[in-house]
């Protein structure tokens, strides 16, 4: 009976152990979808960060979120995050609440984004990817001038329902270099539909597709609304985001290329279909 260790005269195929190996890959690739979902940023309850630390910023998953802070006014710009479960307070007592009263998937923690004076808000991947996608939803003091109007910031749909308004997220995609790979808009809130029925305000979490704009290191953000004047838009712009997911074929390739490099330089190179003998030395082709 053998224990342990193959004996000399096992043979294992290098067939078998690659596709051992492409199978644990593909479960890997399963088990860590999500590079970004704020659940390992620690929060009391009922609370949120916004940069008062500080800290400039921080980090879930593979990812970098930038956060900028003026102690002296108070004031954040940039990304935050949150587990307030509150849906009903609005106006600037609410930036820090996702109207869904939860996380993507009902998870505890959401990130926040307020996109201010200073520059969009931006975050950083761990390496050039390509991005599946990410969840957003708005936020109370948003959705909340947006359904009854909160000056400066109107009604959406005026007073008979029939102004053609929206507000929009765009999502800009760019390079290693800096360059700009390419933009996905996805409105928050759409009344432009002949049939007022079909106006929205989002409420819920929605994914946006973003492989369209290839392979990325960073992503930036910016809001418009045709609710503005010559200085900005009139609209709080602010929304919520969760559960960043990459491409599944970004992680399946680069694991393939460790196992190529491994097959070409390790114990197992040479032609497919060859076997190895463990103990013996040899190889059996």
């Amino acid at each position: 009976m053998m224990h342990g260790r193959p004996q000399p005269n096992t043979v294992i195929p290098f067939a078998r152990v690659w596709s051992t190996c492409l199978a644990m890959l593909m479960l890997a690739a399963t088990a860590d979808a999500a590079i970004a979902t704020f659940e390992n940023l620690k929060l009391p309850r009922e609370s949120f960060w916004n940069g008062s630390d500080g800290a400039g910023g921080f980090a879930s998953g593979g990812v970098r979120f930038k956060n900028s802070y003026n102690a002296e006014w108070e004031f954040w710009d940039g990304f935050a995050y949150s587990n307030i479960t509150d849906t009903r307070t609005g106006g600037l007592e609410g930036q820090y609440n996702a109207i869904t009263g939860f996380g993507q998937g009902r998870s505890a923690n959401y990130g926040i984004a307020y996109v201010g004076w200073l520059e969009p808000p931006t975050l950083t991947l761990g390496r050039p990817q390509i991005l599946q996608g990410l969840y957003v939803t708005n936020d109370n003091f948003a959705y909340y001038a947006l359904l009854n109007g909160s000056a400066p910031a109107k009604k959406f749909g005026g007073a008979t329902g029939d102004d053609p308004d929206w507000f929009k997220l765009t999502i800009i995609g760019k390079d290693a270099a800096g360059d700009t790979t390419g933009k996905v808009d996805f409105y928050l809130a759409d009344f432009r539909f002949a049939d007022n029925s079909q106006d929205y305000i989002v409420n819920s979490w929605k994914f946006i597709d973003l492989t369209s704009l290839g392979e990325v290191k960073t992503l930036q953000f910016v809001l418009d609304s045709s609710d503005a004047e010559t200085y900005g838009i009139n609209t709080p712009a602010y929304f919520c985001l969760d559960t960043i997911v990459p491409e599944p074929a970004t992680i399946l390739l680069l694991g393939l290329g460790a196992l190529v490099a491994i097959r070409r330089t390790g114990p197992y190179s040479r032609a497919e279909n060859k076997a190895f003998r463990p103990g013996s030395g040899e190889r059996s082709w």
